[in-house]
């Protein structure tokens, strides 16, 4: 076991309060084989809306003693009841694990790779109501692990992987909203959570930003992002991670951004050729920085999938309305409004044409 397995394993169980769900109306199971041209497309109306909602104070600590009272839930401004409310230990989810195996990730490649496997462990720690996939993707996206318990299937995997080649994120983010192996009863009971490991970079694939921003909406699956863009370059794609991870309810973490040399003496004081980002070699401050921020965000990304607040309502719409493109979803906690929220910004009424079913099917 690596040093950031021992070291984010015991964070995350510190912090493991998660919702259980109870049992629901299951949706179908997707076709056998959604990339099938003769497969027919799933067009369903949404009959459930869930909402995981993570709460935290103005000093990032979770808000954990909330119960459904606290909750309002407004869908296009107009209240809504809360059908559903838990935040019980040990909820079941279903989760994706997207590394970017691309040229970028070269330098800080082997920390990265611990950070991966060490997210494996802790979130799926070899119990059936636990699974996950890995999806790679560089030149192409792969399911290079279809969806399973067993958490040593995807980590051995990915002891093989090197990095090379381009970046093809949103083809990823396709794949695992369409084709990997679905778990019973998702998105309820597992949830449906996505981390990406990478730096937001596209440079290859078919699919598009907005394409896959919304299929994500509509499978109800929350992203998550550990970037991996080391601090002193310039990243203009920062944005797309943002993107995915703000609009489906997740955020991103920067474990590399410039809180690594706050307290390491000498930083832009000693410019060397290898450039200011490089510590020197020897003193030991660099790496342990490292070694920091990564496990803070191994911590952080697990302890906010674990200890969420999940809510589901079936939306009170006017029958005689125009049916909205995209509902927008808005969260309140009126005793608590300093409080900072993370939940998705809404969802679609209609399934997703094709591939993992969405809530209600």
């Amino acid at each position: 076991m690596s040093l950031f397995h021992r070291f984010a394993a015991v964070s995350v169980c510190a912090c493991l309060s998660a919702a259980l769900a109870i049992p629901q109306q299951q949706p179908p199971k997707a076709p056998a084989n959604p990339q099938d041209p003769t497969t027919p497309l799933i067009r369903t109306t949404t009959t459930e809306v869930i909402v995981p909602v993570t709460v935290t104070d103005d000093k990032g600590k979770f808000v954990t003693d909330l119960k459904a009272p606290d909750f309002r839930i407004l869908d296009e401004g107009k209240p809504q009841k809360i059908e559903f409310f838990s935040h019980a230990e040990k909820q079941p989810i279903v989760v994706g694990f997207l590394l970017d195996t691309s040229n970028a990730n070269k330098i800080h490649w082997k920390r990265f790779l611990e950070a991966a496997k060490d997210l494996v462990w802790n979130l799926l720690p070899g119990d059936k109501k636990y699974s996950g996939y890995l999806i790679t993707y560089s030149n192409e996206a792969e399911i290079a692990v279809n969806t399973t318990s067993d958490p040593e299937k995807i980590t051995a995997r990915m002891d093989k992987l090197k990095p090379g080649g381009g970046a093809a994120l949103y083809d990823a983010v396709y794949k695992a909203c369409t084709t990997r192996d679905l778990v019973k009863g998702e998105p309820y009971d597992p949830r449906r959570i996505i981390i990406v490991i990478g730096d937001g970079h596209n440079s290859a694939g078919t699919k598009t930003l907005n394409e896959v921003v919304e299929l994500a909406q509509r499978s109800q699956a929350t992203i998550y992002g550990i970037s991996t863009m080391a601090f002193g370059f310039a990243n203009d794609d920062k944005e797309n991670l943002e993107r995915l991870a703000t609009e489906t309810g997740g955020h991103v973490e920067y474990p590399l951004n410039a809180n690594v040399y706050k307290n390491t003496s000498g930083y832009l004081s000693n410019p060397q050729d290898a450039g200011n980002y490089a510590l020197v070699v020897g003193t030991g401050a660099y790496e342990a920085e490292i070694l920091r921020g990564i496990t803070d965000s191994i911590a952080s990304i697990s302890g906010e999938i674990t200890t969420q607040y999940v809510l589901r309502y079936v939306p009170d719409t006017d029958p005689e309305e125009k049916t909205r493109p995209f509902r927008r979803i808005k969260v309140v906690i009126p005793a608590l409004p300093n409080v900072k929220m993370h939940y998705r910004l809404g969802y679609w009424p209609n399934g997703v044409p094709g591939g993992a079913p969405a809530s209600g099917q």
